[in-house]
């Protein structure tokens, strides 16, 4: 990896799950993490969600989807709102639930909705 593959894909972090989210983890990156923090903004930041193949809408709904489908709650958390900054609208990520009702079960369905409801209120909490 180049100084520059983890540059891009600091800047893209920070896009997609802001400024605060990534100088939390940055702060609590230690002797034991930081290994594991430069891994994830290397490859799947400055690798993976720097390709120009898929827009970040749709690397939005693909990560929704795998979250869903692993069971993964607090990163399922985290990139609701990610797909919220990358554009999709509240119907949007219902549709992406409803479709995981089928695909990836209605239990984890019905937990991503509660997430998602907790979310999406917080996060219109905070507009006003």
């Amino acid at each position: 990896m180049t100084d520059s593959t983890y540059q891009d894909g600091m800047k893209v972090r920070r896009e997609v799950l802001s400024d605060a989210h990534v100088d939390r983890a940055e702060a609590k990156k230690d002797s034991f993490t930081e290994d594991f923090q430069e891994l994830i903004t290397n490859y799947a930041w400055g690798s993976i969600w720097t390709r120009p193949g898929l827009d970040r809408p749709t690397r939005s709904v693909i990560t929704l989807t795998a979250l869903i489908a692993g069971g993964y709650w607090e990163e399922l958390e985290m990139h609701i709102r990610a797909a919220l900054r990358n554009g999709l609208t509240e119907d949007q990520i219902k549709e992406v639930f409803l479709q995981c009702a089928i695909y990836c079960s209605v239990p984890a369905a019905n937990t991503a909705f509660s997430i998602g409801r907790r979310v999406l209120e917080e996060e219109r909490s905070t507009e006003t």
